[in-house]
């Protein structure tokens, strides 16, 4: 069994990027098993399930932070040591960190 309580909301990050400009999206999975999207936008949008919400990212060309390596960095035109997520206490501190434009060229 998996260190991960099912029963306990979790977030995960996903982003998408134009040229050196990353955009961030957390998804949230409550504890009914619903899910929630925040955008770049300050959107909360709900979703009935947690594979819905990931389609949904999918095809708006977002990836999961998580899953991504150096290579998948590299094909992107960045490097993996540039992303932080954003962080904050709330949605709001969040906000400002949804949108990241990154330096140099990472190459």
């Amino acid at each position: 069994m998996s260190g991960f309580d099912e029963a306990r909301p979790h977030d995960e990050w996903w982003l998408a990027t134009l040229g050196r400009t990353v955009v961030w999206a957390r998804l949230r999975v409550r504890e009914a098993g619903t899910a929630e999207v925040l955008d770049s936008d300050a959107n909360t949008l709900v979703y009935d399930s947690e594979d819905t919400a990931r389609s949904m990212l999918l095809d708006a060309e977002f990836v999961a932070f998580d899953g991504l390596d150096d290579s998948d960095a590299a094909e992107r035109g960045f490097l993996l040591a540039e992303l932080v997520p954003p962080q904050g206490d709330d949605d709001a501190a969040l906000q400002a960190g949804m949108v990241q434009k990154l330096g140099g060229r990472g190459s």
